[in-house]
């Protein structure tokens, strides 16, 4: 059955991977992004509803969800993609670049999460998919910040998952290794799968039983 789904970050990489697999599936679609080319070539390229957003902003998701809302019924299926993991040593981190990484990362999923729960309860229940990392479990050099938001994002996932499970609504969280993407690009890290591979990971979970709810997966190559 058709669902509506939300995928954050949808532009490029894992979140545009993820909007075609679903489109594919026959759901209706909907990405947001921070305004960019790619992001009106992603709406061009898969049948999707494609809206620039900045999931740092409360009243910005708001907005976002009205209109995802009117053209195709409350979201069931949100996908916590966008993150960013700008690299500094600890002494050195900018705080503003740390904070602005805890919002990306683990901010934005819980004002998602909690803009989607009442449409989702409406319908009877929905998927939270919330992608983490292995660095949120092992740390890594010059990441301190998205490691921290990623093992937050963890943390996040099991807790909300707890507090909606009797509601019909199955939160888990999906823990790549390196992925192949534009983030990986000058890390020094090895791409170990590809972005496609994380996207049916993530497809899986939006339909995987209700046993699963507050699962972290990790996803190795």
């Amino acid at each position: 059955m058709s669902r509506s789904v939300l995928i954050t970050g949808g532009s490029r990489g894992i979140g545009l991977a993820t909007a075609r697999r679903f489109a594919l599936a026959g759901d209706r679609v909907a990405i947001i992004a921070r305004p960019s080319d790619e992001l009106d070539a992603a709406g061009r390229d898969v049948p999707a509803l494609a809206l620039p957003c900045d999931v740092r902003d409360a009243a910005a998701i708001d907005a976002a969800l009205a209109t995802i809302a009117a053209a195709q019924g409350p979201v069931e299926v949100l996908v916590n993609n966008a993150g960013i993991s700008p690299r500094h040593r600890v002494e050195g981190h900018p705080l503003a670049t740390w904070e602005d990484v805890l919002a990306v990362n683990l901010r934005a999923p819980f004002l998602l999460a909690r803009a989607v729960l009442p449409g989702m309860r409406a319908v009877g229940g929905g998927r939270i998919i919330n992608v983490s990392s292995v660095h949120g479990r092992a740390g890594a050099p010059e990441l301190a910040a998205y490691c921290a938001s990623k093992a937050g994002l963890i943390g996040f996932t099991q807790a909300l998952a707890e507090e909606v499970k009797a509601e019909g609504i199955v939160v888990t969280a999906l823990c790549p290794t390196s992925v192949d993407t534009r983030l990986l690009k000058g890390s020094g890290l090895t791409p170990e799968t590809t972005p496609e591979e994380v996207a049916e990971a993530i497809f899986f979970l939006a339909r995987a039983p209700a046993a699963v709810a507050g699962t972290a997966l990790d996803m190795f190559g």
